[in-house]
């Protein structure tokens, strides 16, 4: 099986492909974002966090969508991420009717913010869920193009 490459269904490659540009915003991914002490994340909280001062408003313009993340775990709970026409707003708690909702343990979540636990493995292990209107969300909004 070496050389043998992962082939997903069509129908899953839009979730994918969304986890990815959603943990593109809420994970510190370049290097100017990473923190200064060498340290990975280690909560929720704080891979969102450090992600805050990334957002770039100018390619944020038109875009209109929300996400949920639905974290379990000790230090689990609910984020949200709200981007319209070049603001970009995050809290904690749950917001109505979010475009996208995640579901993962606050572990897995900070793995795949670190780049320790790979987001498609996740997602195709059950591990990371994906809910909502994602096909929709891909064509209008790219979470990796204001970020």
């Amino acid at each position: 099986m070496s050389g043998d490459k992962l082939k997903l269904p069509a129908h899953v490659l839009p979730y994918v492909l969304l986890a990815f540009a959603a943990l593109a915003l809420a994970s510190p991914c370049q290097a100017q974002h990473r923190r200064t002490d060498g340290q990975n994340n280690s909560t929720p909280q704080q891979a969102l966090d450090n992600r805050q001062d990334a957002f770039q408003a100018n390619k944020a313009k038109g875009v209109h969508a929300s996400y949920q993340w639905e974290l379990s775990g000790p230090n689990g709970g609910h984020w949200w991420l709200i981007v319209n026409d070049g603001t970009y707003k995050t809290g904690t708690g749950k917001i109505h009717n979010p475009n996208v909702t995640f579901l993962a343990s606050d572990e897995d979540w900070v793995a795949m913010s670190n780049k320790t636990l790979n987001v498609s493995w996740a997602y195709l292990t059950g591990r990371l869920k994906i809910q909502g209107r994602t096909r929709k969300n891909l064509s209008t909004f790219t979470i990796q193009r204001i970020m």
